[in-house]
């Protein structure tokens, strides 16, 4: 097939630090360029990738100190797919909802995955104009808010295989990575870490607008020895923090559409505490995979009994549920039938 892929201009493809959304966008685009498919990708211009690369801006925009109007580089972005939008059987888009008025009136098949929440009243009003856009969840909790649009189905995160290693001995602290963010959890790690005297490491992206959250609540906690903020880190660095921790602590509080962390430490063989938010009950296996809780004193009482969780289970469920070439058998699948054309509004 000829596909195009349309990523968010944020961080590049793959990112060079921390992002999901692109992540994902870079693991589909390779695998299906390895199952032998056409894929041209729109993305930002540092991206790295076997297929066709459209650059729709010089570099990721987060990183870009010249940057003052994100939205206008995906503005391009979106007539540059416009008028090439004949050139591919299907069009996949992960810029949320941006590209809707245009992509009604192509004569192009195309399919938009969700990536982020969608319990947020303005989108009621938005998918009452857009009925009928056909759209993917990354787990069947995220669909919750809205479960009248156009799904065509569900489609959980994968990763390459060999992107990360087992590591079969378990480490001495607990990793943390994410955002620091009050959605994220990191208060509720630090107190997790706090009960049990077992060191935290996080490894944390500090977005602009969360930065008073930083220094307000999360900064006078890290005082002390058992505390250590790392930054953000990169995928190679990622393999060592996740897979060298005793566990990984998932603390959400908010309806977490997926969580790439949670089968990041999976395919190390690291068992996950994570807390009972959004698609943790979908994503993990309860007491093979880790422990799925709903407070800090019960994920203190889990990490009690963290030997129990065999770490070759954790790699296996990775193996069996969770690769990239799996994720995208899936897509193709959905590609394949909206490509059709007639029914490629049914749900």
């Amino acid at each position: 097939m000829r596909i195009a892929q349309v990523s968010p201009l944020y961080e590049s493809v793959p990112p060079q630090a921390y992002g999901g959304t692109e992540r994902v966008v870079s693991n589909i685009t390779e695998e299906l360029v390895a199952q032998g498919h056409d894929v041209t990708l729109f993305a930002s211009g540092d991206s790295v990738t076997s297929a066709r690369l459209i650059p729709c801006s010089d570099r990721s925009l987060r990183l870009d100190p010249t940057c003052e109007d994100q939205l206008a580089h995906h503005v391009v972005m979106l007539e540059k797919i416009a008028r090439m939008a004949s050139e591919f059987d299907l069009i996949h888009y992960h810029i949320d909802y941006l590209h809707y008025p245009i992509s009604r009136r192509l004569n192009a098949a195309a399919l938009t995955t969700l990536h982020g929440r969608l319990d947020i009243p303005d989108l009621v009003t938005l998918y009452r104009e857009f009925p009928t856009v056909p759209v993917v969840s990354i787990s069947n909790a995220q669909r919750t808010p809205l479960p009248w649009l156009n799904w065509q189905g569900t489609v959980y995160h994968g990763i390459p295989r060999d992107l990360y290693t087992f590591h079969p001995e378990p480490g001495s602290y607990l990793a943390f990575v994410g955002r620091v963010s009050p959605e994220k959890g990191v208060d509720r790690a630090i107190a997790i870490a706090q009960q049990t005297g077992i060191p935290l490491r996080i490894a944390a992206k500090i977005d602009r607008a969360d930065a008073e959250y930083f220094t307000r609540e999360i900064e006078p906690l890290l005082g002390g020895p058992l505390i250590e903020l790392i930054g953000e880190i990169d995928d190679r660095a990622k393999n060592d923090f996740l897979g060298n921790a005793l566990a990984t602590v998932f603390p959400v509080d908010w309806p977490e559409p997926f969580g790439l962390v949670m089968i990041e430490s999976m395919a190390c063989g690291t068992p996950v505490i994570a807390f009972r938010r959004g698609s943790v009950s979908e994503v993990m296996t309860d007491g093979v995979t880790g422990f799925v809780v709903d407070n800090v004193d019960q994920a203190v009482a889990a990490l009690g009994r963290i030997g129990e969780v065999d770490r070759a289970g954790c790699r296996q469920t990775f193996d069996q549920r969770f690769t990239a070439d799996r994720m995208a058998r899936d897509y193709l699948a959905l590609y394949a039938r909206l490509a059709r054309g007639p029914e490629r509004h049914a749900a």
